[in-house]
């Protein structure tokens, strides 16, 4: 794991990772992403026009798996529900409960203010389609839930299967779990093909969400406009900022945990000590060793994580802010009194029992976050992804003839006297 030390260096480091090629999406040449879009459009005008057929069709040929039914039929749910380990299924009712209440809180109000004229109307979409990768069984309840608890009347779940032609026990267990109104046996950019122009089975929605490979991201990025998204995703990374009381062994794992998901994703830990950051590269070279997927880690860890070593806190601080990480965890004293310096974070993690992971599974907040600096702007998907706010006007006759006066100035400035006469008229007939 890279040691670099100063804030200009760790600058260069975190500009040269943002800014490369395989620091998005794929590690591919621009000819080879110019082909996989041909390759997404072919597939998206293939199911648009075949439908059904298409799908089963693709399924052989990219999934070498058979689909007899596209439909997971409520009784292969409930089955699959009875049949999966009963420690997990208490652990994603736990998880669930946790999720409801935290989305719960976050749900917004409609409002007016009768004196002034005016307020917001909020209102769910109708329906939307989530796709959900393979064996990510957490991802249904990150997504589904508050999709449910926004209000919208219909939420779909597309997803792969396994050879048995249709998904696992536990994906569909998670999917009951949600209260997921239908599951579709479908995997990437097929199924948000699928779920942005509607199949003889699968129905168009109004918006997709869900992480996803490549493919996934490019579909997603060419249907936008047809359908809504909620964000393009990159590889996961972390930062963590650490002053010299942090405990290493905790960092480390904290970093291994992150790596494990994509020999692409970005392991980063910023510290005022560089004996501590020596001792976390050690550990965490050391216990990506011992977990199943060694070598993604490990691809991950050598070469797009690092230890960046500042002289304090504030520049820890703005190398954060400027990076923009899906999530930044605090192993700091009293951080309390800093976390108001953090600007851009898909989500924050605060102090040693606060770990990433626990963002993962059960804290509350959706794990599914903005990537690739996207936190400059974004969030990560909450009920408000599944809102539309639209303001409301009422405006009393006493109030509009004074506004009216003002829009019509306005509109005159503006050279739009059609605006302006619709204005005044207001004000020159007895109504």
């Amino acid at each position: 794991m890279k040691i670099i030390t100063g804030l200009s260096q760790s600058n260069l480091f975190l500009e040269t990772i943002r800014n490369s090629i395989d620091s998005q999406t794929s590690n591919l040449s621009a000819e080879s992403n110019l082909s996989l879009t041909d390759s997404v459009l072919k597939l998206i005008k293939e199911i648009k026009s075949r439908g059904d057929a298409a799908i089963k069709e693709i399924t052989l040929d990219l999934d070498n798996v058979k689909l007899a039914n596209i439909e997971v039929d409520s009784n292969t749910i409930s089955d699959a529900f009875d049949k999966t380990d009963k420690n997990l299924i208490n652990s994603l009712i736990t998880a669930s409960k946790r999720i409801t209440n935290y989305h719960s809180k976050t749900l917004p109000k409609n409002w007016a203010d009768e004196q002034e004229g005016y307020g917001q109307v909020i209102n769910p979409v109708d329906s939307v389609g989530i796709y959900v990768p393979k064996n990510l069984i957490s991802t249904v309840l990150m997504t589904v839930i508050p999709a449910k608890i926004a209000g919208v009347k219909k939420v779909y779940v597309c997803t792969p299967a396994e050879t048995s032609g249709v998904p696992s026990d536990e994906i569909l267990a998670a999917c009951k779990i949600s209260k997921v109104d239908k599951v579709f046996t479908i995997s990437g950019a097929q199924a948000i093909a699928a779920l942005a122009y509607g199949t003889e089975t699968i129905p168009k929605v109004d918006l997709i969400c869900g992480p996803g490979g490549i493919y996934t991201t490019i579909a997603k990025k060419l249907v936008y406009g047809e359908v809504g998204i909620d964000g393009l995703y990159g590889p996961t990374e972390t930062l963590i900022i650490a002053d010299a009381n942090a405990n290493p062994i905790l960092c480390a794992a904290d970093l291994v945990a992150q790596a494990e998901h994509d020999k692409l994703a970005i392991p980063i830990c910023v510290t005022t000590s560089i004996d501590l950051g020596k001792l976390i590269s050690q550990q965490a070279i050391a216990r990506s060793k011992n977990i199943d997927r060694y070598q993604i880690a490990y691809d991950s860890i050598t070469n797009r994580g690092a230890i960046l070593v500042v002289d304090n806190l504030d520049q820890a601080f703005e190398l954060a802010n400027k990076f923009a990480p899906e999530h930044i965890s605090l192993m700091i004293t009293e951080p309390n009194k800093q976390i108001s310096k953090i600007r851009n974070a898909g989500a924050i993690f605060i102090g040693e029992h606060s770990h990433e992971v626990m963002g993962d599974y059960v804290a509350g907040p959706s794990h599914v976050m903005p990537t690739s600096g996207t936190a400059k702007f974004n969030s990560g998907l909450n009920v408000n992804t599944f809102l539309k706010f639209s303001p409301v006007v009422k405006i009393n006759k006493a109030n509009s003839q004074i506004l009216s006066s003002v829009a019509a100035t306005i509109a005159k400035a503006e050279g739009l006297n059609g605006h302006a006469e619709a204005a005044e008229i207001r004000n020159e007939i007895n109504f």
